[in-house]
């Protein structure tokens, strides 16, 4: 996975910092609707497009440190749990699309990665009560244009799931300063928490005939565990949970 599309989405964590900090669990599930009003659905063969995963471990001083072990789980877990979900929903798949790690940025298949993200970006800061564009309702109604063509040819599905997640633990020391931080809270009468990890998603569903962004997603849990195959199902079931299958 390339290094500046890890860095760019970073994103998702800015993202996340706009949500009420006081919410334990936060999603902004979104579906695009047919002239009449109606939800859309899948209709036809769905890819999932490579995960941008990555897996930190939150130190007592709060800096986060990569964690590519745990990274390099979550890689294996996360899709297999997708695939489950999707044929549970009697979706069609084609084979996951494994981005090259070399995709340069100026290529038509990394214009339509980049562009994916900036659209994504956008749908979470402008569908939001009191934030949206003048020019827009709240509906979900965002197009990557016919740019998408490439990744039909190359994958040979009519939609492509994107998704984009960082998850962080506590480390014991983290865990220690929380504590610390409660009991400084008690003894003043206040309630004071410094934070441990978070778990951030972004999702969106594309179809690639069109460009049109049929469902999108922005997650945030303070829980949930991508290091193992049972943890990865849950925080499937909890960001994929809107899919229109």
């Amino acid at each position: 996975m390339a290094p500046t599309r890890r860095i760019r989405w970073h994103l998702a964590w800015a993202l996340a910092l706009w949500l009420p900090l006081q919410a334990l669990a936060y999603d902004q599930n979104r579906v695009a609707t047919d002239d009449a009003g109606r939800p859309l659905r899948i209709q036809g063969s769905v890819v999932v497009v490579e995960p941008d995963i990555e897996l930190t471990e939150v130190t007592a001083g709060g800096l986060q440190e990569p964690r590519r072990e745990w990274s390099e789980a979550a890689r294996r877990h996360f899709p297999a749990a997708v695939a489950r979900l999707l044929d549970e929903g009697g979706t069609a798949r084609r084979p996951d699309f494994d981005l090259p790690d070399d995709l340069a940025p100026e290529s038509r298949l990394g214009q339509v990665v980049r562009l994916n993200e900036a659209v994504a970006t956008s749908i979470a800061v402008y569908t939001r009560s009191g934030s949206y564009l003048a020019t827009k309702d709240r509906r979900l109604d965002w197009t990557l244009g016919p740019g998408v063509e490439t990744l039909r040819e190359a994958t040979g599905a009519d939609y492509a799931l994107f998704t984009y997640i960082r998850d962080s633990y506590a480390s014991s020391g983290r865990k220690a300063m929380r504590v610390l931080g409660f009991l400084a809270g008690a003894a003043m009468g206040g309630y004071v928490d410094i934070g441990g990890g978070q778990q951030v998603g972004v999702a969106t569903l594309v179809d690639l005939r069109t460009g049109q962004v049929v469902w999108f997603n922005l997650m945030s849990n303070q829980s949930g565990d991508l290091r193992d195959a049972e943890g990865a199902a849950q925080t499937v079931d909890d960001m994929l949970s809107g899919l229109p299958l």
